[in-house]
């Protein structure tokens, strides 16, 4: 007997703002970009890329291509996908980076 499986999509786990917006939150914890880029991707599949695409006042292919695996999109896209998501970016001390 053959066990049918899929990939996992957390896209599929992601059904409210609060879920969006935890995941998106934990995602940005280890400041890993292209982490953060790809999870926004899926952040944006779970909302639906028309729906976000239309908020964030970017065409659906442009949002596509921003967030494509290996893509480097612009500070100003990610904010824009942020803000869809009711997050903003904010800069906080990097306290490893201190001279004593």
């Amino acid at each position: 007997m053959t066990t049918k499986t899929k990939a996992f999509d957390a896209a599929e786990y992601l059904e409210t703002e609060d879920d969006i917006r935890e995941f998106l939150s934990r995602a940005a914890e280890d400041g890993n970009t292209q982490h953060l880029v790809h999870c926004l991707g899926v952040a944006a599949r779970a909302k639906g890329m028309t729906e976000v695409a239309a908020k964030a006042g970017v065409t659906r292919a442009s949002l596509y291509k921003s967030l494509e695996e290996g893509a480097n999109p612009k500070l100003d896209t990610i904010s824009k996908v942020l803000g869809v998501f009711g997050c903003k970016l904010s800069i906080t001390p990097d306290d490893s980076h201190r001279h004593a």
